[in-house]
């Protein structure tokens, strides 16, 4: 049986949470409707964003975060070029990513695991 997860994010602004996940790539799905978007990364990554409750979501506060795996890390941090959170890098952890000040300050991780990329750049 096949599985998957898929993030519902709430947002203060649809319009702009829609706006920035497609220029990572997504489109919203047919049918979504205006008040709950849902989106495909045709990549095999959902996300579906949800107006948030006023108030619930403060400056400096959003506890969201979210981890998109792309192997192009590069071509996306060159996409937004000054609007990231340092530079990509590898981490403890095992991967190369950077960070992005998603909407409403969500963290949006972008990496992809070193070891893959390793051997995708012999």
């Amino acid at each position: 049986m096949d599985q998957r997860l898929t993030a519902i994010l709430p947002c203060n602004n649809l319009d702009a949470a829609q706006s920035f996940f497609e220029r990572l790539g997504f489109k919203r799905d047919e049918g979504s409707p205006d008040e709950y978007r849902m989106l495909s990364g045709g990549r095999g990554g959902f996300i579906h964003l949800n107006k948030a409750v006023e108030g619930w979501l403060q400056a400096g506060r959003n506890p969201f975060g979210l981890y998109l795996y792309r192997e192009d890390v590069d071509a996306v941090a060159a996409a937004f070029a000054g609007e990231a959170i340092g530079t990509p890098g590898d981490t403890p952890w095992g991967t190369y990513e950077f960070a992005l000040n998603g909407p409403d300050e969500t963290l949006v991780r972008v990496g992809w695991p070193t070891r893959l990329r390793r051997q995708n750049s012999n």
